[in-house]
Formats: C-alpha cells, structure tokens, sequence
C-alpha cells in the first residue's frame, strides 16, 4: 500500500501537469476569432463552461467524497479528452459551445477531487509514519505550481506550432488530451473515513454538515472561501482579457504563447515560494501584497501601452500563484477530510457562478466600450471586494492565533 500511496503523489503531479498543459489556452481568443466569433461570443462559450461546472462542481465533489476520488477523476479524465478531441471539427458558435459544456462535466469531476486525494495521501502516509512527500501542504503548493508550469510550457509549444498553422496547435492538443486519462489509472484511492450517507436526513444530512462546516465552523474557513471567490474571479475575469489586450497593443500573435509562458512561469514560483514569503514578509503584509499588485497590474494595463501595459500583467499573476496557494492550503488544512472534496468544489462553484452571468457582460463591454473603460470597471469592482474579504480575514486569523497560544498556557496552569 505505501509504494502505491506515493505512486498517488507523483501521479497526481505528472496528472496536474498535463491537464495544465493545455496549448489551445494561449492562442483561444485568436483561434475563435478566426472562426468568426466576436468577443461577447467568445465569454459567452465561457459563461456556458461557467454554468456546466456550476450544475456539477458540488455534485461531482460529493460524488467524490462518498464513492471516491479516484473514479471522479478517471471520470472526468475521460470527458475531458473526448472534449479536446472534438475541436478538431469544431467551426461554429454552436461547436464551442459542445466542446465547453464537455469540458465543463470533465473539469468539475475533477476539480477539489485531485487537490482531495492528494492531501488525503500526504496526511495518511504521516499518520502512518511512512515517508511521502513533501507534506499536506507543500504538496498544494507544489501542484499549483506544477500546473502554472505547464501552462507555461504550453505556451511555449503553442509559439512554436503557431508557426507552421492553428489547425497544427488544435492537433497536437486533440492528442495530449487522452494523456491524464491513462495516467488516471494508476491511481489508488486512500484508506479514510468516507462520507456516509446517515440512516437519518440522508443526503440532506450531509449537506447540513457541509453547510455548517463553511458557515457556522472556524470563522477563518468562511472568510477564506470567500477570499478564493473573489481572487479566483478576478484571475478569470483578467484571464479572458489578456489575450485581447495583447492583439489591442500591437504584440503579434506568434509571442502570445511566449508571454503566456512567462505569465504562467511567473505565478508557478510565487506558488512554489509563497510559503517562504509568508515567513520573511509575515501574514498580514503578504495578504496587503496580494491585493495591491494586481489592482496595480491592471492600472499599469489601462494607463501604459504596447510591452510596458503587457509587462504590468507579471504583477497580477504573482499575486494568483500567491493567492492561489496560501488560501487553498489555509481552507483544506481546517476542513474535515471526509467532506473536502465537496467544499472545494463549494468554493470553485460561487467563482463560476458570478461567471456566468457576468462574463458576457464583459465581453460585451470590451466590444462597446473599449480596453481601458472595462479594465478601470474591473479595478472600481475588486477593490472594494478585495478589502471586505481580506480585513476580516486578516482579525480571524489574529483571533485564531491567539486562542491556539491561550489553550497551551491554560494547560500548563492546570
């Protein structure tokens, strides 16, 4: 069981890698636009993918957390290679939208899945006192960062395969595509506590638990969910914008994949160091930092132009792998392991679901209204967000702090 349980880590690592490793993302507003979407329709296919994960992110969660992690992400492994397979006929509005409501079933299935099964393995192999990796949350943060990498390396490949066509980055994507699927089957699920469905409330029981876990638990798991709602917002909003900011500054398209590469490079190390940089610069500073870099970033975006506009974008994705990393570790370290799965999943589905009324919206103000009016929109929104979620967060954690160092010294009095 041990040389499979770690089997597990490393699987999940070379997983997350290829399921990042997606070549079509750096080039997809482009490769809509040539089959003659506009921008409104291009967030509209996102909007759809938004609705189908929102239908089935909780669903698949709990389906995760009651007949186990590994058949949600075989599973979803499997929708999401059919999915990738289907551009290659893909040509019209109504094609995409297919193709991302496919997508949408197979991400959900395995969003919260992978990040469940891989904590789950670290902390059983210490409990057991067998070596795993590099711990619970290291681990996190260590998956974050491998698929910021591969993000980056798709971009990379996707510049170079731009130079022979499209159709050539659509064809090699149809083929990576089975990849995660097959190395899905060397997966093993771990010995733990599975959520039972009780004798008595059934289902709805569970749900109370859930419920009651995020909103009337540990004050700090809220405040930490909804931080991940907000900044993960912010990401897919700034996400569907670069591309087009990019096009508006004149960079050509045969460097998209390469600026791609070092934005994805560059929220892969602020995930891989977040931890060292929550020790040097502390809790509170770092949390500051995360807000104020990508308010700046995309200021930098509306105000500057050509590759300094394009630079100011590398302060809004140190802030994601930071933000990415401290918040998910901090969520799935105070939650119960039989019920995380689906309260990461909770926490994915309150992003998509703003998502998909809202991401049309912002295509249509990028085609009405223009670059620099909808980045400023974005900054007058988030900033205030960004305060209500993080001050809060910042005294729970304080509170939090204090009565774990007054329970200590209550016991050496006694």
């Amino acid at each position: 069981m041990k040389k499979e349980l770690q089997n597990n880590i490393r699987t999940i690592y070379m997983m997350g890698f290829l399921l990042g490793f997606i070549v079509v993302v750096p080039i997809y507003v482009p490769l809509l636009q040539s089959h003659g979407l506009s921008m409104s329709e291009v967030l509209q296919t996102q909007a759809l993918f938004a609705l189908t994960i929102a239908l089935f992110e909780v669903p698949s969660g709990y389906i995760a957390d009651i007949w186990g992690r590994r058949n949600a992400i075989l599973l979803g492994a499997g929708l999401n290679a059919i999915g990738f397979f289907s551009l290659l006929w893909a040509d019209s509005f109504v094609d995409f939208l297919v193709y991302e409501a496919i997508l949408g079933v197979g991400f959900s299935l395995i969003s919260g899945a992978d990040l469940a099964l891989l904590y789950d393995t670290e902390v059983y192999l210490q409990e057991q006192g067998l070596d795993g990796g590099a711990g619970a949350g290291k681990s996190l943060s260590r998956l974050i960062s491998l698929e910021a990498a591969a993000s980056g390396a798709a971009g990379v490949v996707a510049s170079l395969l731009l130079m022979r066509s499209l159709d050539s980055v659509v064809l090699v994507q149809a083929i990576v595509g089975f990849a995660p699927a097959i190395l899905g089957l060397g997966l093993v699920e771990v010995p733990r506590i599975t959520s039972q469905v009780p004798e008595s409330g059934g289902h709805a029981a569970n749900a109370r638990r859930i419920l009651g876990i995020l909103l009337f638990g540990r004050p700090v798991v809220l405040w930490t969910a909804a931080a991940i709602a907000v900044f993960g917002l912010f990401a897919v909003y700034v996400f569907w914008v670069y591309q087009k900011y990019w096009e508006m500054q004149g960079i050509p398209l045969e460097w998209f994949g390469y600026i791609w590469a070092a934005f994805a490079l560059t929220a892969s190390l602020a995930a891989r160091y977040s931890g060292a940089l929550e020790r040097y610069f502390g809790t509170r500073l770092l949390l500051v930092m995360i807000a104020v870099l990508p308010l700046g970033g995309l200021l930098g975006m509306a105000f500057g132009a050509g590759w300094f506009g394009v630079f100011c974008g590398f302060a809004i994705q140190i802030s994601r792998g930071l933000s990415m990393t401290l918040f998910y570790e901090a969520l799935n370290r105070r939650v119960p392991g039989e019920f995380r799965a689906t309260v990461n999943s909770l926490v994915s589905l309150a992003v998509r679901s703003v998502f998909i009324v809202t991401g049309p919206l912002l295509g249509m103000a990028l085609d009405s209204q223009g670059m620099q009016p909808t980045l400023l929109a974005l900054v007058a929104i988030f900033a205030p967000l960004m305060v209500v979620v993080l001050v809060p967060l910042v005294l729970r954690i304080r509170s939090e702090r204090a009565e774990n160092l007054s329970v200590p010294a209550a016991r050496n009095a006694t």
